[in-house]
C-alpha cells in the first residue's frame, strides 16, 4: 500500500511539473529609454532635429501668410490675369508646405527614417539585455508595459504560428 502511495505521489510531482505554470515577466521599455543615457542622448539629437524642421516650417507659413495678406489688400485692384497668377503662387507655396511637412513628419518621413537610424542600435542593446534575462531567468515570455502587448521574448513552444498558418491553408 505504501508504495502505490509512493508510486501516485511521484506520478503526481510529475505530472504537476510538467503542466507548471509559465514564468511571465514584464518591463516598461519607456523608464528604461528615459534612464538610459544614450536613448537620452539620441532624444536630444531628435528633439533638436524636430526643432530646426519646425522652425523651417513656421518661416515657411509666415511667408505664405505674408503673401496671402498682400494679396487680399490687393485683389480688387488686381487685373484679373495678375489675380490667377497670384492664386496659383499661393496654392505652389501651400503645396510646397504641405510636401515638406510630409517629408519631414510623414509617416515615412525623414523623422521617422531619423528615429530608426539613432534609436534602432539601442533598441537592439535593450531587447539583447531582455533576451538575456530572460534566458538566465528562465522566464517563458517577458511583455512590455508600456505600449500595446508585445513579446519581447518568448520561449519557442509557446509559438503556434505554425499551427495557426497551417489551419489557415
Amino acid at each position: 500500500m505504501k508504495k502505490i502511495g509512493l508510486i501516485f505521489s511521484v506520478i503526481l510531482l510529475t505530472v504537476s511539473a510538467t503542466i507548471a505554470q509559465p514564468k511571465i515577466g514584464y518591463v516598461d521599455s519607456e523608464t528604461i529609454k528615459k534612464q538610459l543615457p544614450e536613448a537620452q542622448d539620441t532624444q536630444k539629437k531628435l528633439d533638436a532635429i524636430i526643432k530646426e524642421w519646425q522652425e523651417e516650417l513656421s518661416r515657411m507659413e509666415r511667408d505664405w501668410q505674408t503673401k496671402y495678406d498682400d494679396y487680399e489688400k490687393r485683389k480688387l485692384i488686381l487685373s484679373e490675369q495678375k489675380r490667377i497668377e497670384i492664386e496659383k503662387e499661393l496654392v505652389q507655396v501651400e503645396d510646397q508646405i504641405a510636401k515638406y511637412r510630409q517629408d519631414k513628419f510623414g509617416v515615412r518621413g525623414e523623422l521617422f527614417q531619423k528615429q530608426e537610424e539613432l534609436m534602432k542600435p539601442i533598441l537592439n542593446r535593450i531587447f539583447n539585455a531582455i533576451s538575456e534575462i530572460a534566458k538566465e531567468q528562465d522566464y517563458d515570455f517577458v511583455f512590455d508595459r508600456s505600449s500595446d502587448i508585445i513579446f519581447l521574448y518568448a520561449k519557442e513552444e509557446y509559438d503556434i504560428t505554425k499551427l495557426v498558418l497551417e489551419k489557415l491553408k
